[in-house]
């Protein structure tokens, strides 16, 4: 295999030159990544030292402190980096053959789904659209949901003992478009999935032929699909180098699919904007995702509405408390707010483009 060696001046060079010879590859070149300690003057590896990423095979960390931007450079041209005792390899990213855009982020509760659904009902305004959601709840099998589900039949597939709040059914809400439902298990440290479905759901897409499919990525795993174009919420070196759009400063203001009514109480999963709400706003929680916290403060709320989050307990824990109270249940969704963005959006995947 032809290799790369990335190299440091913490060893000495006849200590590298050595271990090129031993280790079992062809190497073609050395990435020198700093460090002077055992250097007397430029260091001679037997090979070129260069800058870039070169056509090789596989990448060898013959450092001691690994650096998350170089091993992001060789992940993102699809070379595996291999060291003593570890290996990271590039997420396998499958042929899709319709437009498409990936939204994905670096870990939970960053804004990825909102901003899923801000591209979603962007797109929709003069294309077809259909989103393939991957979730850690999601079917067995990919489901496809054509019409926005209510709170009742949510709620009663809460009680059928399936996740209600799961990405697929909130876009299916928020979006207004057809979604499909996927499931993962697993997250390796590029994004991939160690398990999903979302190559059998990225089928059921294409075959709705519409004019642009959007993929919602789950926590910081990235849906295994080569798409057209890729953003990302947060900021990773390797999601960086894939991505063709990096949303790192994102506000997102809470806005109810419904008129609000009487006393309300909000229910987020994370700290969300919520002074502009036109509502006499009794309570706030943002513990969707903290069962036994929030089923503590339920026992507290008095409250004639419960505007809710379409995550974590929402269904199962807050929907149920508010129906044996005889209280209004209204789903928020968040509006992403960022000069310039729809532009930036309508770019990344041209109305006429066609694999």
């Amino acid at each position: 295999m032809r290799a790369i060696a990335i190299v440091d001046g913490e060893h000495y060079p006849e200590v590298v030159r050595a271990a090129l010879d031993e280790l079992p590859y062809e190497f073609v070149a050395v990435r020198f990544v700093g460090g002077t300690e055992k250097l007397r003057g430029a260091p001679e590896y037997g090979v070129p030292v260069v800058d870039g990423v070169p056509d090789v095979d596989v990448a060898i960390d013959l450092t001691d402190e690994r650096r998350p931007e170089v091993i992001a450079d060789f992940l993102a041209a699809g070379i595996s980096v291999v060291g003593a005792d570890f290996r990271f390899d590039p997420p396998p990213l499958h042929e899709f053959e319709l437009p498409s855009i990936a939204v994905i982020g670096t870990g939970k509760r960053v804004g990825k789904t909102a901003v899923t659904t801000h591209v979603a009902r962007l797109l929709a305004r003069d294309r077809s659209v259909v989103c393939v959601a991957m979730g850690r709840g999601g079917p067995t099998e990919p489901e496809l949901v054509t019409t926005p589900p209510t709170i009742e039949e949510l709620v009663a597939r809460s009680r059928a003992g399936q996740h209600a709040a799961s990405d697929y059914l909130e876009l299916a809400v928020l979006a207004g478009v057809p979604t499909i439902g996927c499931r993962r298990a697993g997250g390796g440290i590029a994004g991939a999935p160690f398990v999903s479905n979302v190559l059998e759901g990225a089928r059921l897409a294409a075959s709705l032929d519409p004019d642009v499919v959007v993929f919602d990525g789950s926590g910081a795993a990235i849906p295994p699909v080569a798409t057209t174009a890729r953003v990302l919420i947060g900021r990773e070196p390797f999601r960086e180098r894939i991505s063709d759009l990096v949303l790192d400063e994102l506000v997102l203001r809470l806005t109810p699919t419904e008129p609000l009514e009487g006393r309300v109480a909000v229910f987020t999963a994370a700290p969300a904007v919520t002074d502009h709400l036109d509502a006499d706003v009794v309570h706030v929680s943002h513990n969707l995702a903290r069962r036994d916290l929030l089923r503590e403060e339920l026992e507290r709320v008095d409250a004639d509405t419960y505007l809710v989050e379409l995550k974590a307990a929402a269904i199962d824990v807050v929907a149920e408390h508010a129906l044996a109270r005889g209280a209004r249940i209204v789903i928020a969704g968040n509006e992403v707010v960022a000069d310039g963005l729809d532009e930036v959006i309508i770019a990344l995947v041209p109305q006429e483009a066609r694999a």
